[in-house]
């Protein structure tokens, strides 16, 4: 009786230790089986690539190396009128105007009349300068035939001194009427036409714009009266703007005027411009630094107060990376395609930070090794096809 309940006991015990064992491999195979199963722990099934020459023509290759990627710092801004090239042209006397020569929306030159004022003021303006001219030069002759006189001992040296008096006095009050005139706008071609008697539109007071330019606003019609101050036309030209952004003040003191910055206008090209200008002081609201950049403008893409993103780079030291277009998705894993002595691979890699149009490679790529940086979507379509296939084959 105790014999047979030993063998009975030892039968259980081998079944029991052969179960537990079944047991352990069963266990030990199923982490395996599922890692295999899991589309993003494997590479992709076909390894080499054999493009056909349609496709390699379009291929081009480039070595991984170290590049800068930049820290990308991103703010919205907006457009703003550069306000050395706006001119708000005022009239400088009192008067009214018979002749308006450019009407809202007219591109204008430097130099172009804009309008033709009457004035009395004008009028007299322009008399006195007449009169004064001659009064010099009637004072200057005689101050100079007098100087030939004393040398000769034939006047005295009173008589000398009281027409150089004369001559300075004169010439001094001339001067002054001419600022006013050359300071109204004229010029001095037409103030010698003046002289010379040779003009033919009467004495009109004409305004011109000091700038090339767009006419934005004019406040001014044919026949209305003017005062100095009173602000009848706009110009300006914005083949050149400013674009202004805020920046946190900490990402501010990263930069400095000099540094090149990206303008980023909705539905147009992006646009490089200089930094040049950060306010000294944060703004009291919202505690940022004020930037601005000057933007050559000369296709006129960029309209003053729309707005836009503004891009600044922080330079970071050199690292492994690849360029945007070389980096594309297979089986839900990121990589590039590389060139081998038999075709194309695809090599799935680790990604770090991106910036400037580089993304940052961790791992998965050495430097030296050719990578397809153009032609990437084409041999996409070429993998996609081997794997279909491969898998219609099977």
């Amino acid at each position: 009786m105790n014999m047979r309940w030993n063998v009975q006991t030892g039968s259980c015990a081998l079944a029991l230790v052969l179960f537990v064992t079944a047991c352990g491999n069963r266990g030990s195979e199923q982490p395996t089986q599922a890692a295999n199963a899991n589309p993003q722990s494997v590479a992709p099934r076909i390894s080499i690539i054999q493009a056909p020459a349609t496709v390699r023509d379009r291929v081009q290759i480039a070595p991984v190396a170290a590049h800068m990627v930049p820290e990308v710092v991103t703010a919205p801004g907006e457009v703003a009128l550069d306000l050395k090239q706006v001119a708000k042209i005022t009239s400088r006397i009192e008067g009214q105007v018979d002749k308006i020569h450019v009407q809202l929306g007219d591109r204008v030159k430097p130099r172009q009349p804009l309008a033709a004022i009457s004035s009395l003021q004008f009028d007299q303006l322009i008399e006195e300068y007449l009169v004064s001219k001659a009064q010099a030069d009637v004072a200057e002759n005689n101050f100079r035939r007098t100087e030939k006189l004393r040398a000769e001992d034939i006047v005295s040296e009173r008589r000398l001194i009281e027409d150089k008096g004369r001559h300075l006095e004169t010439k001094a009050r001339f001067q002054h009427v001419r600022e006013k005139l050359l300071n109204m706008g004229m010029m001095a071609d037409e103030l010698h036409q003046l002289e010379r008697g040779s003009h033919q539109e009467g004495h009109h007071y004409t305004l011109t714009s000091p700038i090339a330019g767009t006419v934005v606003a004019q406040h001014v019609v044919r026949g209305q009266g003017v005062a100095p101050g009173h602000e009848l036309f706009e110009i300006v030209d914005t083949s050149r703007v400013w674009v202004f952004a805020n920046l946190p003040i900490e990402q501010a003191r990263k930069f400095k005027e000099g540094d090149v910055g990206t303008i980023l206008p909705k539905g147009s090209e992006p646009v490089t411009a200089p930094l040049t200008y950060l306010a000294p002081v944060a703004d009291e609201t919202t505690r940022t630094i004020r930037v601005r950049f000057e933007v050559a403008n000369q296709q006129y893409r960029l309209k003053p107060r729309e707005y836009v993103d503004v891009q600044l780079a922080i330079p970071s030291p050199p690292t492994l990376a690849i360029p945007v277009s070389a980096l594309t998705v297979v089986d839900k894993m990121r990589g590039v395609f590389v060139q081998r002595e038999t075709g194309y691979t695809f090599v799935p890699i680790e990604v770090g930070r991106e910036g400037g149009g580089w993304v940052e490679v961790r791992k998965g790529l050495t430097e030296g090794e050719l990578m397809v940086v153009d032609g990437v979507f084409d041999l996409k379509n070429v993998l996609l096809k081997e794997h279909i296939g491969s898998g219609e084959g099977g």
